[in-house]
């Protein structure tokens, strides 16, 4: 048996998170400096480094560019002299989630950029955008050049409700209206029916479906200037939807979404809350720990009574979903079965609800399953020996990052430790967490990986003690990568691209216009 996952993160807020980072950043600057590229590369090493070794520097792939990989180069960076990292990237463009799943009204979210900016300006980084690892360039040709490969290529696909009607036109999930707002090139042809109708029902009650309530509820004139696609925003100005019903199976003491979200929705103009019933809370509010009762505080307030409003949104716990049902072939209504939960149990917040015989259909033209995203195996991980838990959706590791073979368990330090082979974010620990969250998640990788570089451990390419690898890294596939036709993009490219945007983006008044197709980004480079 192998260690399952770490217990879910804390929640930290923006405001720890820049007073974390900044510590952070304190604790490693060395002479005052941070990545960057000033001085001869040897300067910067040294500066740079907190641990030492004989061998040759540390060669390590890291699959994906959104925030738990750059947050792991981050760390890694200032705790192994002479590290160098090539950061491999699908899309054209870096960021992940950053980019393509941060709400647009939340840009103070998207700060860690500038960290992330930081490090790609490092001469010991490289970044390869546009080349998929284990379709455009196997991780088998990859393995003789790299010291150690670190996976943080996230989530890819969203969890399904499994139930009767779930395909049925009109329903979406989260991750593609999110990124379908947000320009991510794959979903840029979903075309949303928001004028079907004027009840929308989101089921899921995180803080993905309170910014997908936000953007359905918000004045199209709020948006306009932030980095909202153009295509969405005409969207939403012929949107006829006027309620959003938030629908969770678990009891407000239990739900995911954060007092921030909560507090947003409150506020959004001419928009009212529908108010819960009371008898779902104690009747002392002080009976609960700090964090629900700023939430229960925020729900019990409301919106003022009797200010105007011409559109409205509630919040519906203890309720499960049982089937999405249809008329003239477009969703019409969705049908849940009521939950509880035991009385002494009601104050638990890891109470499980349990169903009643009861139902209640609520009335639907437009239906979003947001209930978690989940991650998929990368082509060709059994090349390197990495196994994949399907169920839980992670590889599995040993809750500081280092991948294991269950067959083996994890044992001490290294025993059942895949060698050279780490990983981070989501596809460590499963869909949770916030950026910070992710930061720290990152950190600990980051530092196992340096903790085993340093005790002289076998890592991908060590035969007989000594490593067997070629020390070329990229050097050493990219031509192969090149001759199937791929375009592989550096950093400069991407800046290239982001200067696009940033003047598409000056024209209409907004931070940026995204290309929304690869085809787009490519041609900026090509012309």
């Amino acid at each position: 048996m192998y260690l399952l996952r770490p217990s879910t993160p804390a929640h930290v807020c923006t405001s720890c998170t820049r007073r974390l980072l900044a510590a952070v950043q304190v604790s490693c600057r060395g002479n005052g400096t941070l990545l960057t590229p000033r001085g001869n590369a040897t300067t910067l090493h040294n500066a740079y480094s907190t641990t030492t070794t004989s061998r040759k520097p540390l060669r390590l792939a890291i699959i994906g560019s959104g925030p738990a990989g750059f947050y792991t180069a981050y760390r890694l960076m200032r705790k192994v002299q002479d590290a160098v990292i090539d950061m491999y990237e699908q899309l054209p463009v870096p960021y992940g989630l950053v980019r393509f799943g941060v709400a647009p009204d939340h840009p103070e979210v998207k700060n860690c950029q500038d960290t992330f900016e930081e490090v790609a300006l490092s001469p010991r980084f490289n970044y390869i955008g546009n080349v998929c690892v284990g379709k455009d360039v196997a991780l088998s040709q990859m393995k003789p050049h790299y010291d150690a490969v670190l996976f943080s290529y996230g989530a890819s696909e969203d969890k399904k409700l499994d139930v009767p009607g779930e395909d049925t036109p009109g329903v979406y999930s989260a991750r593609e209206f999110v990124g379908w707002y947000n320009g991510l090139p794959q979903f840029q042809g979903l075309k949303p029916q928001l004028d079907a109708g004027q009840e929308a029902v989101i089921i899921g009650q995180g803080n993905v479906a309170m910014d997908l309530a936000r953007i359905l509820l918000s004045p199209v004139e709020s948006l306009s200037k932030t980095d909202i696609t153009e295509e969405a925003l005409q969207t939403l100005s012929d949107s006829k939807v006027k309620s959003v019903t938030i629908v969770g199976r678990r009891g407000p003491l239990q739900a995911a979404f954060t007092v921030k979200e909560a507090r947003e929705l409150m506020n959004i103009p001419l928009v009212s809350f529908k108010r819960i019933p009371t008898d779902l809370y104690p009747g002392r509010l002080t009976l609960l720990p700090r964090v629900p009762r700023r939430i229960a505080e925020v729900l019990y307030k409301g919106t003022p009574i009797g200010q105007p409003s011409n559109r409205s949104w509630a919040l519906e716990f203890l309720k499960a979903p049982k089937s999405i049902n249809a008329q003239d072939n477009h969703v019409s209504s969705v049908t849940f079965t009521k939950q509880k939960i035991l009385h002494e149990q009601r104050l638990h917040l890891q109470a499980r609800p349990r169903p009643t015989d009861e139902e209640e259909t609520l009335k639907a033209s437009l239906v979003f399953r947001s209930i978690g995203y989940k991650a998929t195996p990368l082509l060709g991980l059994s090349s390197l020996n990495v196994p994949f838990d399907n169920k839980l959706g992670i590889i599995p590791n040993d809750v500081h990052g280092r991948v294991i073979s269950p067959s083996q368990g994890p044992g001490n330090l290294t025993a059942g430790h895949v060698p050279g082979i780490y990983c981070a974010g989501w596809v460590k620990r499963g869909p949770t967490g916030v950026i910070a969250s992710t930061m720290q998640d990152a950190f600990a990788s980051a530092d196992i990986i340096a903790q085993d570089w340093e005790a002289n451990v076998p890592f991908l390419n060590t035969e007989g003690g000594e490593s067997k690898r070629t020390h070329l890294g990229w050097d050493g596939i990219k031509e192969a990568v090149i001759a199937k036709g791929i375009q592989p993009l550096s950093w400069k490219d991407w800046k290239v691209i982001d200067k696009a945007e940033r003047e598409r983006g000056k024209k209409k008044g907004k931070e940026r216009e995204k290309f929304r197709s690869v085809e787009e980004m490519l041609k900026v480079l090509n012309d």
